[in-house]
C-alpha cells in the first residue's frame, strides 16, 4: 500500500491492516500479505471506502507518483460521515 501510495506510512498501513480495516478480496488482512494482480484491496477509513484492483506489482520497491497510480485501478471511492477509524 505504502508504495502504491494509498497510505502515506508503512506504519500507518500495519495499523489500518491491525484494526481489520484493510480487506483483501472481501477478507481481513495481515500486514504482511503478498498480492497479486486481480487482488481487490479494500481500505475502510473514517471518511471514505476505496476500493482498488492490484494491476501490477512494482519491479522496484521505489516507484515515482505517476508510476504509483499504475499499479492499481480504483473500483470504487466512497465517501462517508466520520465512523471509527480516523486516517
Amino acid at each position: 500500500m505504502k508504495t502504491s501510495r494509498l497510505v502515506k506510512r508503512r506504519a500507518l498501513a500495519k495499523e489500518l491492516c491491525d484494526e481489520g480495516a484493510v480487506l483483501v478480496n472481501g477478507r481481513p488482512s495481515r500486514a504482511g500479505r503478498e498480492l497479486a494482480p486481480g487482488d481487490e484491496v479494500t481500505l475502510n477509513l473514517r471518511s471514505r471506502q476505496l476500493s482498488v484492483a492490484v494491476a501490477e506489482l512494482p519491479e522496484e520497491k521505489r516507484v515515482g507518483v505517476s508510476g504509483a497510480k499504475d499499479l492499481y485501478k480504483v473500483i470504487s471511492d466512497e465517501r462517508r460521515g466520520g465512523e471509527e477509524h480516523d486516517r
